[in-house]
């Protein structure tokens, strides 16, 4: 029994994968910043659910406008955490900038 996928992913769905799970990352990154543990706790549960009932979806316009909803709501909780004075600053605001720059990226293509 091997591990490899049945179809090799081409490049286009290769880059949406990366783009997926970096966005995944960025989202537990900047969850670790909220200060309360039962709020931390809800919006884990909360992104560990959408990311799984979406994650057979093979639809690249959907893919694309999941990924947008995502970034924005990253963007609407570093938002909030700036505002509150609890986040670092340093990482947050190159996430912002690397969701913004992902946006401008999408219109162009």
């Amino acid at each position: 029994m091997t591990k490899l996928p049945k179809t090799a992913l081409n490049l286009k769905q290769f880059m949406l994968r990366q783009d997926v799970l970096k966005l995944y990352r960025e989202i537990f990154r900047t969850i670790r910043l909220v200060p309360d543990k039962s709020n931390q706790r809800e919006l884990r549960d909360w992104a560990r659910h959408d990311f799984r009932v979406h994650s057979g979806q093979t639809d690249e316009l959907a893919i694309k406008m999941m990924l947008q909803y995502g970034r924005r709501s990253l963007t609407e909780l570093q938002t909030s955490l700036d505002l509150s004075g609890v986040s670092s600053g340093k990482g947050n605001n190159k996430a912002v900038q690397d969701s913004k720059k992902g946006k401008s990226e999408e219109v162009k293509n």
